[in-house]
């Protein structure tokens, strides 16, 4: 009887874990990137071409690996950053499994330049799908460039199942946000297609988050401090005038290294209870350094779940440290000590009395000459005014305080600031006014970007709007789909200079609207799109619809009814809700019987 359990050989082995650790382009450049920093690298030089699919490179300055370390780097379970199992508790690296390079190189084509300080040449490793195609001697300066090229080359499976170039990019900018917010000591250079998008220079935390999310964020940012024997929390939140309804800037690290955890992430919304409008997020970048011995990073292959010994602690700390910060915030206003001189008072006009204005008054004027403005209505020019009013329900059959009379002529009204009811022969209709607004924007913006005839209004004064680096790559790559919904706009040395909007989107609303199109997508909304012009329709529809509690005159009611129905899908929102419900007469008189 032959064996059926067999070992698995090495390349498939590494497929597997690959399948693990890998799983798109910004899982190389995460890997990469943290262990350049555990490299001792004081710059570090991220490049990227075609969103990484075609290459993920990483250079630095650190310590560099001599011609044994190249090749056991690769090997699989081969680290520097342990030695025991006891060690797992005591971790100040990042990497630890020794899993990564040997992941990238079964799916890649890696090419490897290395070099110590004491060595006067470096050493060159090409590896193509786990194995070792050349190594040879080169000449680089010290530390290290790891170049992964043709991600998932040899597993098309796995590479078709990729998403867009956009929106991969947008994975490995968050990837890179990461690794640079959690360590502002390091100076970070980013080339995308050969264009630098980002160059953070060494700075504070205060100053790395400026540097790459903009200037305009620093005046929102609420600086949080607290030690005790547990954990020192610092960091900032965002004021909560600055909260999104987006998840994007909301970042917790743990002895500098990137984590999610929903259990800290209510913390903080606890903190900010009271403060933020439905449907909003908070804004936070916050640091917790505790003994490694508390906590737990080997629970998950991308090690961004941490387990640890005292959350109900840690939860306590948060909370009440940012509300602390907040309450600051809120009960002390901003001084300003530059005062505008030209409001100061003149020193030629500081003593002197104001004199008394002169008046002339037209004493033959008399308003009531005109004898038709003494006339008093008749008695039939007051029964005159309800003339046209018929109660529909006898009055005594009604209290007086619910008695609501419309005129015959109205077919809808408005209910709750929220409904917009339409009568019909035997039913009744009961519709949601934002959601069926969503869906007539929804439909027009996407007609204006199939057929790039959106209708632009010009601004009599353009809107300037200051970009970060992503919101500008975000920019060129969405700008045709910008200029088809209509909007005209002009870009010069990372500003956006608006001069005309869609008809639909009033001057007041433009930054708010560019600014949530350019913003970071929500990483587990990838597939709630057909495509990205679907997206920007269905973000247009949603920051321009009408809102629930918001009143509308008859001719509005109206004109949203006659919009609606002339919509080709009236049954659902853009976001699969349903848009409005019938009563019968049945049903209505049945609740009567």
């Amino acid at each position: 009887m032959t064996n059926r359990i067999k070992l698995l050989p090495d390349h498939v082995a590494n497929q597997i874990a690959a399948g693990e650790v890998i799983q798109r382009p910004a899982s190389v450049v995460k890997e990469l990137l943290e262990n350049a920093v555990d490299a001792s690298a004081d710059t570090i030089q991220l490049i990227i071409k075609d969103a990484g699919k075609t290459l993920v490179q990483v250079i630095d300055n650190g310590i560099g690996m001599n011609s044994t370390d190249i090749r056991l780097a690769f090997e699989r379970h081969a680290t520097s950053k342990i030695n025991i199992a006891e060690d797992l508790f005591a971790l100040k690296t990042k990497g630890f499994r020794g899993e990564a390079l040997a992941s990238i190189a079964a799916i890649a084509h890696v090419e490897t330049h290395t070099r110590v300080e004491n060595e006067e040449v470096s050493h060159c490793l090409k590896i193509e799908g786990g194995k070792v195609i050349e190594q040879t001697l080169s000449t680089q300066p010290k530390g290290t460039s790891i170049a992964a090229k043709s991600l998932f080359y040899n597993i098309p499976a796995r590479r078709n199942f990729l998403k867009s170039d956009g929106v991969e990019f947008r994975h490995v900018i968050d990837e890179f946000h990461r690794v640079a917010l959690a360590h502002p000591e390091i100076k970070f250079l980013f080339f995308n297609n050969g264009t630098e998008l980002f160059d953070l220079p060494e700075a504070n935390f205060r100053k790395r988050i400026v540097g790459i999310f903009g200037n305009k964020l620093d005046a929102f940012l609420v600086p949080v401090e607290e030690t005790t024997s547990l954990a020192t929390l610092k960091g900032f939140v965002l004021k909560p005038t600055h909260a999104k309804k987006t998840r994007g800037q909301q970042f917790f690290f743990v002895n500098n290294r990137f984590i999610r955890s929903p259990f800290l992430h209510h913390a903080v919304n606890a903190a900010f209870e009271g403060l933020l409008r439905p449907g909003y997020n908070p804004g936070y970048f916050l640091s917790l350094n505790l003994d490694p011995k508390t906590i737990d990073i080997n629970i998950h292959p991308t090690k961004t779940e941490v387990k640890f010994e005292d959350e109900q602690s840690l939860y306590a700390i948060l909370r009440s440290a940012i509300k602390h910060s907040l309450g600051i915030f809120q009960v002390m206003p901003t001084l300003d000590f530059e005062q505008n001189q030209t409001m100061d008072v003149p020193y030629a006009f500081k003593n002197k009395v104001p004199a008394t204005p002169p008046i002339e008054v037209d004493s033959s004027f008399n308003p009531f000459k005109d004898a038709s403005a003494k006339r008093k209505p008749t008695t039939d020019q007051w029964e005159g005014l309800y003339s046209g009013i018929q109660a529909t329900t006898p009055a005594d059959s009604i209290p007086s305080s619910s008695l609501v009379e419309l005129p015959q002529s109205t077919r809808v009204f408005q209910l709750f600031s929220k409904y917009i009811v339409c009568p019909l022969k035997t039913s009744m209709l009961l519709i949601d006014q934002s959601r069926a607004h969503q869906r007539i924007l929804y439909e027009r913006f996407l007609s204006a970007i199939t057929t790039k005839k959106g209708m632009s209004q010009q601004l009599l004064f353009p809107i300037s709007i200051q970009l970060n680096p992503q919101q500008e790559e975000q920019y060129k790559s969405s700008e045709d789909i910008l200029d088809a919904i209509g909007f005209e706009i002009k870009l010069n040395n990372k500003t956006l200079e608006v001069l005309g909007s869609p008809e639909h989107c009033p001057p007041g609303k433009i930054e708010s609207v560019i600014e949530t199109l350019l913003s970071e997508s929500d990483q587990d909304s990838d597939g709630e799109h057909f495509s990205y012009a679907d997206q920007v329709a269905k973000t247009m529809s949603k920051s321009l619809a009408i809102h629930s509690g918001e009143s509308l005159e008859l001719e509005e009611q109206q004109r949203l009814l006659d919009d609606f129905f002339g919509c080709k899908e009236t049954t659902v929102s853009p976001f699969n809700k349903q848009i409005f419900i019938t009563l019968e007469k049945g049903e209505i008189e049945q609740k009567l019987s």
